[in-house]
Parts: C-alpha cells; structure tokens; sequence
C-alpha cells in the first residue's frame, strides 16, 4: 500500500490564495522589510481580495504564521513578527503596541 502525499490545507491556501497572487518563496525571504513589500505589492495589485490591501497582506503573513507554528525557529518566527511591523509602516500604520 502506497501513502499518497497529502497537501495540507493550509499549504494550498498559502500557495493558492483566493485574494492575493504571492511571489513564490516570500515567506522564505531572510529580509523582513522585502517579506512585506512583497506582500504589500501582492495586496495592492490583487483585484480578488475582499477588504483593504493592509488587511490582505496582514491576514495572509499572520494565517501564514499560525498554521506554521511550532515549525518555525525563533529567529524565523521574529523575522516574520518584525515583517509585521515592515508591513504596518509600508502602509503608514503605526507599530503595534503604539512605540
């Protein structure tokens, strides 16, 4: 008996995303502020998503981090956390926590 490799679906989401056309990889990037500006870029030029373009690219980098939880490294995780305060200033928020 063969085991077929399943995706997850949180996998097909994050690769397939109705809302916004990720580059491939984005979430691999070392760089937190190209981390965002990649998302910022999918976010603005997505004519699918349903709220405002910070929102889609906010929701897409947390759902990304929840489901990949206890699999990310702590330098990994604080590189994706810090992307969140890349992506709050590319869109002229301020930083969580008002600093």
């Amino acid at each position: 008996m063969t085991k077929s490799r399943k995706k997850k679906w949180s996998q097909d989401v994050t690769e397939n995303s109705d809302a916004l056309d990720l580059k491939d990889g984005v979430f691999k990037q070392r760089s937190a502020s190209r981390i965002a500006d990649s998302l910022k870029r999918s976010a603005e030029q997505s004519d699918r998503r349903k709220s405002s373009p910070f929102r889609s690219a906010m929701s897409m980098l947390t759902f990304y981090i929840n489901r990949a939880g206890d699999q990310l490294s702590a330098q990994r995780r604080h590189t994706l956390e810090k992307a969140k305060d890349e992506l709050r200033k590319d869109f002229g928020k301020a930083p969580k926590g008002g600093k």
